[in-house]
C-alpha cells in the first residue's frame, strides 16, 4: 500500500522533517559519486552486523545484485571483504540511517516521512522530534543487529527511524484517516482508510516476512518492526511525561477524510 495523504493538517512548519528529506537525498547523490574498484559509502558508512559485534576482524561482505545470465537478469549474492569503516563500527548504527541502496528505496522512504513526520515533530518539536527519530533508527538498526549478529550483509535506510515514526503515529493519530493506492483483486483501488486500519497492516506485514524470511533476504524486517514498537513506546512515554503539545484535530466536515473504497484500476 502507497499513502497519498492523510486528513491532519500540521499546525507548525516542519523544518526538521524536511532537512531529514534534504540530507537523506544530498546523501544518496554522493553516493551516486562512487567509484568501481574503490570503497563505496555503503561500505565504509553502512552497518555490517558482523563488524559491528566483531570490529577490528576481516569481514567477508555479501551484496545482493543483478547479474546477466543467458535467462535474463538474475539476482545473485556478490561476496568481496569489506573495505574498514570510516568511523568507529559501532557509529555504523548511525551512519547507515541517512544511506539507500536505490532511488525506489529513497523515494519510498521519503514519502512516507514526508506523509506522517510533519504531525510527529508537530507534537514533539522541532528538538525533539530530531532526537526522537535518531533513537528509533539507532534502537532499530540495535534490533537488527540481534535478530542477524553474523549478517555479513550492509544495512542500510531510514526505514527503521521511519517505522519509529509511524509507531507514534498509531498511537496519537487514532482517529486520522489515510488515502492510499491499494492493489486488491487485480486492481489499484484509491481507498480512504483509518490510519490504525494502514499502519496496523503495514505493521502485519513486517511481522509477518520478519518471521518467515531468513537474514540474507536483503530487507531488515525486524529493523522496521523494532523501530515501530521503539517508536510507539517513545511516544507513549514522552505523553506520559508530558513532554510533547497537544494533539491538533482541527478537521472540520470539509477536510476530514470518509472513509471509502474509492475507484478502481486494473493493473
Amino acid at each position: 500500500m502507497l499513502p497519498l495523504q492523510d486528513d491532519i493538517p500540521s499546525r507548525t512548519t516542519p523544518f526538521v522533517n524536511y532537512a531529514i528529506i534534504a540530507l537523506c537525498g544530498l546523501v544518496f547523490l554522493v553516493q551516486l559519486a562512487d567509484q568501481p574498484g574503490k570503497p563505496s559509502m555503503v561500505e565504509r558508512f553502512g552497518m555490517i552486523p558482523v563488524r559491528v559485534l566483531h570490529p577490528g576482524e576481516p569481514v567477508i561482505m555479501q551484496q545482493l545484485g543483478d547479474q546477466d545470465t543467458p535467462n535474463g537478469p538474475q539476482e545473485v549474492v556478490f561476496e568481496q571483504e569489506a573495505a574498514p569503516s570510516a568511523v568507529p563500527a559501532f557509529l555504523t548504527v548511525f551512519t547507515c540511517i541517512f544511506l539507500h541502496g536505490g532511488w525506489m528505496h529513497l523515494i519510498g522512504n521519503m514519502w512516507f516521512l514526508y506523509i506522517f513526520g510533519d504531525n510527529i515533530e508537530d507534537r514533539f518539536g522541532h528538538v525533539g522530534y530530531a532526537l526522537f527519530y535518531l533513537a528509533s533508527g539507532i534502537a532499530a538498526g540495535i534490533v537488527h543487529l540481534m535478530s542477524g549478529p553474523s549478517s555479513p550483509i550492509p544495512t542500510i535506510g531510514a526505514s527503521g527511524a521511519i517505522a519509529g515514526v509511524l509507531g507514534a503515529y498509531f498511537l496519537w493519530y487514532r482517529n486520522a484517516n489515510v488515502k492510499a493506492l491499494v492493489p486488491l483483486g487485480g486492481f489499484i483501488q484509491i481507498m480512504v482508510l483509518p490510519a490504525p486500519i494502514f499502519l496496523g497492516f503495514w505493521f502485519v506485514i513486517q511481522l509477518f516476512q520478519g518471521v518467515l524470511t531468513n537474514e540474507g533476504s536483503g530487507v531488515a524486517w525486524w529493523a522496521h518492526i523494532g523501530g515501530f514498537i521503539v517508536g510507539l513506546a517513545l511516544a507513549f512515554v514522552a505523553g506520559q511525561l508530558n513532554l510533547i503539545a497537544p494533539l491538533n484535530d482541527s478537521r472540520d466536515e470539509s477536510t476530514k477524510f470518509r472513509p471509502n473504497f474509492g475507484r478502481r484500476y486494473r493493473y
